[in-house]
């Protein structure tokens, strides 16, 4: 029974991880591809951490609903269209059924009531402070699961944030106020009455919704992780994500109808839980989309679980020498600057590693960021100067664990000359030779290994 169970996993690893994947037919290739993002995304929503950050969304989400439907009242205010906000509510929660209705109108209600021209400075701030909150926890989540560890700057959340939640708005009603119009356009209705086009016209009615949702999503997907997105992987997160919630609405609207007995049991409670419940199933949704879109954009990741990426000494230095040798070649060249996903895809390593291949080289001031966010990368020092010991030195003298203290380990002499022979060595091999030099060499072996194949 062992052997059959372990002949079926090893049936089932080359299934997903052919030998030449590249070399197979194109359709062969993209099942490989989608079994494999598949596979990937399921270890993680069996790992737990996006259910839990779902349920922190959740309970970030009631916090802050309020405000945030405040501002958009207020932005739509403006342009006379502040009626729209319950109907689109109404739609959102339509999974709810007829509790969905009640739930928009209670919401609608406090928004009536928070006045935002007589909070004065100090209440707008809070107000704003807490929707900045909301999406910057959303930010956290997306930056997780895109393996960031460095959020957007106070400074850039406050003016992307209120950007997109001041002109989003105004786009969604946009679309939906254009959609409608079309649809009861006089020439569409006179197309539906024939036999064959009304059933055309009645199928891009139902698809309609579907399409809004992606759009929406991948814009999502787009903006909130603190790093560059592609547009294709964030539209192929977006469509699976977009279908999902959609279909899911249809299921939910089909339990919350079959779930007389909860209501019975929970009474007004009834309302609150079928909310929290197809809020946590929405959040879910959306991060498992925006996890597809990550391992479609980064191949790399699928085969590592979090954290596994231990790296040995020799494999830091090798990799350290490579940025900088891409990176060095790029501005020898005077080319575009490397930014870290393009990187990542040269070495062929996961994004958090050359992502904490690069840091370690600016901490030592070898490399510099020539902007922020995801910014493009240039040597910080002539490269004629720059030593290719000096890099070495960022691998060996650098990343200590923290809380370590050197100079209470023991002195022993023995080991200390042991350390300094071998440092001499690597010295006297490297003699004296600089980034610049290396940087040529490989110009001139153009062809010969990965580097020369990637000229």
């Amino acid at each position: 029974m062992f052997d059959l169970m372990m002949k079926w996993k090893a049936a089932a690893l080359q299934m997903l991880w052919p030998e030449e994947i590249e070399a197979l037919p194109g359709w062969k290739a993209l099942l490989a591809r989608m079994l494999q993002v598949s596979f990937a995304v399921v270890r993680d929503f069996l790992e737990g951490q996006l259910t839990l950050r779902a349920m922190s969304l959740v309970y970030t989400t009631l916090l802050s609903l309020v405000p945030l439907l405040a501002l958009t009242f207020s932005v739509l205010k403006g342009f006379g269209v502040q009626n729209q906000l319950e109907p689109a509510l109404v739609n959102t929660l339509s999974a709810l059924g007829d509790k969905g209705e009640e739930i928009a109108r209670q919401i609608v209600s406090f928004v009536d009531n928070i006045k935002v021209g007589v909070l004065g400075s100090l209440g707008l701030g809070m107000l704003i402070y807490t929707v900045v909150s909301l999406l910057h926890k959303i930010e956290k989540s997306f930056n997780y699961i895109w393996h960031i560890e460095q959020a957007r700057p106070i400074g850039q959340r406050f003016s992307e944030y209120l950007s997109v939640i001041l002109v989003g708005p105004l786009l969604i009603f946009s679309a939906l106020g254009m959609t409608a119009s079309l649809m009861s356009n006089t020439v569409v209705e006179a197309v539906s009455s024939l036999p064959v086009m009304g059933f055309v016209v009645h199928s891009i009615g139902q698809l309609i919704p579907y399409a809004l949702v992606i759009v929406a999503f991948t814009f999502v997907y787009i903006f909130m992780p603190n790093t560059r997105v592609k547009m294709v992987p964030a539209l192929i997160g977006g469509t699976v994500a977009g279908i999902a919630w959609e279909t899911s609405g249809w299921a939910f609207g089909a339990f919350v109808v079959n779930s007389a007995n909860y209501t019975a049991i929970y009474s007004g409670f009834a309302i609150l839980i079928m909310f929290m419940i197809w809020l946590f199933v929405s959040w879910l949704i959306l991060l498992l989309g925006t996890s597809i879109a990550f391992y479609c954009q980064n191949p790399g990741h699928i085969t590592m679980r979090r954290g596994q990426q231990e790296m040995s000494a020799m494999m830091m230095e090798r990799l350290c020498l490579l940025s900088m040798y891409f990176i060095g070649r790029q501005y020898y060249r005077q080319q575009k600057p490397w930014h870290l996903d393009e990187l990542e895809r040269w070495l062929g390593v996961p994004l958090n590693v050359s992502e904490s291949i690069l840091n370690r080289l600016h901490d030592r001031q070898l490399i510099l960021a020539t902007s922020e966010g995801a910014p493009p990368f240039v040597p910080a020092h002539d490269m004629e100067t720059l030593q290719i010991k000096q890099i070495l030195d960022a691998v060996r003298t650098g990343g200590d664990a923290g809380g370590l203290m050197p100079w209470r380990l023991p002195d022993d002499p023995v080991v200390n000359h042991m350390l300094q022979a071998a440092d001499d060595a690597i010295d006297q091999a490297l003699r004296q030779q600089t980034l610049k030099d290396m940087v040529i060499a490989g110009i001139e072996h153009k062809g010969e290994g990965k580097g020369g194949a990637k000229e």
